[in-house]
């Protein structure tokens, strides 16, 4: 029986379809499913079950097949849905060979289902985000390379500090996101790891055989076979989780820095404009940034959720008691909002609408006192770094004060003037000529995005 459809009003606002596609209900029985068949051909492999059980197990090991209502009504009275399916997988391989149904599940159990499964949709799930993540670098890399020399005022504290550029900017981004990749892989490898360990991790059921079992049950499903059986060790699911919360923090970073620069008095950026994006219930000219939106959305619910998964770590024994149980709609949930943050994120990088004009013009919005450091490190060349930093902060104030330009009270100052010249001043207030390294910078990143491809 096929999954009944359900609407979810919110799912195209905070995650993706194959996203949510992965971690369906169906996908979840299948990956368990999965686990039963390859199972099957590992006890055949072994000399455990004879060959001929092997085709009647396979054939009924599809969702399709399954009622989910009431495995889900039996999965609530059982404390796990392995159990039911397990039950429900027998019973049906009983109806055309009762020889094969006795060798379902065998030397398993429940856990190693239910956690193998989950780790097949854990696999499929970072190959689309690695997917996703690349696909993201690609305007990311355009965007920092366009926009390498475009200035604007750097901002600390939320304050005017020193120039950038656009490209620095945008590369600090994309050089995060190179490291979320490597993150991503490594997790990746390291999860994708067989879960085989019987009632309680022995394999006893199996005796000699199990050793032989584990390694087929591994190539089957094109898994790593562990060292020993991690039932109550759960620092690979943790591991995932933390990763993509450190991914989805850096998008929240990146979607702050969109919405700031997006703020009407700042007027630097827009998130890209179409029918029905962005607009206001009442306020006809209004033009939100749901992008960011989302993104930071994401940003505030995937801390709490990665918590969850470092507090179930602590489990009992040889088989956790309720910590095992909050990590089946905890971990999905995380790549489902990573998903849709990391879509969002993608079109909003892909369509970012910059106005060059308004960041020259706020470069100019405090007549000149954004270049003073440049003026104090030349001055410090000739009288000494602190009476410089001195000497530019008294003029800075001034200018502050009376509302004329910086340049007009440092050419009045007799002691500035004394060691720099009017054109050297207006050099150091040229904000062109302090950037620093970032064109250097910009063109590194970009060779790393060129490595990556």
């Amino acid at each position: 029986m096929s999954e009944k459809q359900t609407v979810r009003l919110l799912d195209p606002l905070f995650t993706t379809d194959s996203m949510r596609e992965i971690f369906s209900d169906r996908r979840r029985l299948q990956g368990m499913l999965d686990f039963e068949a390859a199972l099957a051909r590992a006890l055949a492999r072994a000399g455990v079950a004879p060959d001929a059980s092997v085709a009647p197990i396979v054939a009924q090991c599809s969702a399709d097949r399954f009622a989910m209502d009431v495995l889900a009504r039996e999965a609530a009275l059982a404390g796990n849905l392995a159990i039911p399916l397990v039950k429900a997988l027998t019973a049906a391989v009983a109806k055309s060979d009762a020889q094969a149904a006795g060798f379902v599940h065998w030397g398993a159990t429940s856990q190693d289902a239910i956690d193998t499964g989950l780790v097949l949709q854990l696999r499929e799930a970072l190959d689309l985000l690695q997917r996703e993540l690349a696909q993201f670098s690609s305007p990311l890399a355009r965007v920092a390379e366009k926009h390498q020399s475009t200035l604007l005022a750097g901002r600390t504290w939320l304050q005017q500090a020193s120039p950038v550029t656009l490209g620095l900017k945008v590369a600090g981004w994309l050089d995060a996101i190179h490291r979320h990749q490597a993150r991503l892989a490594n997790a990746r490898r390291e999860v994708s790891t067989l879960q085989f360990g019987g009632a309680v991790g022995t394999l006893a059921a199996l005796g000699d055989k199990s050793p032989a079992v584990a390694a087929a049950l591994a190539s089957e499903l094109k898994l790593q076979l562990p060292s020993i059986p991690w039932h109550t060790h759960r620092d690979r699911f943790a591991e995932v989780a933390t990763r993509l919360g450190l991914l989805v923090g850096t998008m929240g970073k990146i979607a702050r820095d969109i919405s700031l620069l997006a703020q009407t008095e700042v007027g630097e950026v827009l998130e890209p404009a179409e029918s029905g994006r962005g607009g206001s219930s009442t306020l006809p000219h209004k033009r939100n940034p749901v992008g960011s939106a989302v993104v930071l959305a994401a940003a505030i619910r995937v801390p709490a959720l990665v918590s969850v998964l470092l507090t179930a770590m602590v489990q009992e024994q040889e088989r956790g008691l309720g910590g095992w149980h909050a990590e089946w709609e905890t971990l999905p949930e995380i790549f489902l909002l990573a998903a849709g943050a990391l879509a969002h994120l993608t079109h909003v990088v892909d369509g970012l609408e910059v106005f060059e004009e308004h960041m020259t013009h706020n470069l100019g919005a405090t007549h000149g006192l954004i270049l003073s450091e440049a003026v104090a490190i030349a001055l410090a060349k000739h009288i000494g770094r602190s009476p410089a930093h001195q000497l530019v902060e008294r003029a800075a104030h001034r200018a502050l004060q009376s509302g004329r330009p910086l340049r007009d009270l440092l050419l009045e100052d007799q002691e500035v003037r004394a060691r720099l010249s009017s054109a050297e001043i207006d050099g150091l207030l040229d904000p062109r000529n302090y950037t620093g390294s970032a064109a250097s910078m910009i063109q590194q990143v970009l060779a790393d995005e060129k490595k990556n491809r």
